[in-house]
């Protein structure tokens, strides 16, 4: 008998830990939801939105969550599954219980909590400000075609142009807390993806500055976790070993071009 064979026999459950505030104290509810053919877990919740009654068939408020692209693409459907930080999305339901296991859904634990599953990952974006995640341009008029890059250059940014900012990454660091002030590996990885690009390196210097203290380069503390989690495979360790060159470099020499 296939797993779809067996899961048609049993329904799913879901303990999803809930609250109604960021304030309120937080609560499990347990969900029972008939299985369907390739069901993900974003198919779990929208059924249990239409159907807001816990398994003891106790009724309760419907259960909120982020999605948009449904393609793994657009980051915000990111909770902690069964304990491991990852898109709803792309988890399917007959890989997290192949035999009918309980499934968990939790928000994130390193921002801060708006309701139920739904967490707000503001400081990512103030973040990217920080470091100028963005290329600087002269005006909005025609350009004409953009700065050639070298394919050896292409090979290096286009898996760090893939970042979501879905705060896995952030999730999963140890050196991520409310008592630290380190940015997340994504932050790096995405100034060393704009310091490669032509026009990026104008502001290469200040993005380096920017993260050269405990908040920056000083606060990894090497864990790797963030490279196991990312969901698209964007080599951040990688990224910050480079950083940490540039940034010797910066702190030697950077006063020559200033």
């Amino acid at each position: 008998m296939t797993v779809s064979e067996a899961r048609k026999k049993q329904p799913v459950f879901l303990m999803i830990k809930r609250a109604d505030g960021p304030r309120d104290t937080p609560r499990w509810e347990e969900f029972e939801v008939p299985w369907m053919p390739q069901m993900n877990v974003i198919s779990a919740l929208m059924f249990i939105q239409k159907h807001p009654i816990t398994s003891s068939k106790k009724p309760t408020t419907p259960v909120v969550w982020e999605q948009a692209c449904l393609e793994e693409v657009c980051g915000s459907c990111t909770m902690v599954i069964n304990g491991r930080v990852r898109q709803a999305c792309t988890a399917l339901i007959d890989r997290l219980s192949p035999h009918g296991e309980m499934i968990t859904l939790e928000p994130m634990t390193k921002f801060p909590l708006i309701r139920d599953l739904i967490v707000d990952r503001s400081r990512m974006f103030e973040q990217l400000k920080k470091v100028k995640a963005w290329i600087e341009i002269d005006g909005s008029h025609a350009q004409g075609p953009g700065p050639r890059q070298s394919s050896v250059v292409q090979e290096i940014t286009y898996p760090l142009s893939r970042c979501m900012t879905c705060g896995c990454c952030v999730e999963a660091c140890p050196n991520v807390s409310s008592h630290s002030p380190f940015v997340g590996p994504f932050v790096i990885s995405q100034v060393r993806l704009f310091n490669l690009h032509p026009l990026g390196k104008l502001h290469a210097g200040e993005r380096l500055d920017a993260i050269m203290d405990d908040s920056g380069l000083e606060g990894c503390g090497k864990a790797m976790n963030c490279v196991e989690v990312c969901p698209k495979d964007i080599p951040l360790v990688e990224s910050i070993a480079a950083m940490n060159g540039e940034a010797l470099k910066q702190s030697l020499f950077g006063w020559l071009f200033k």
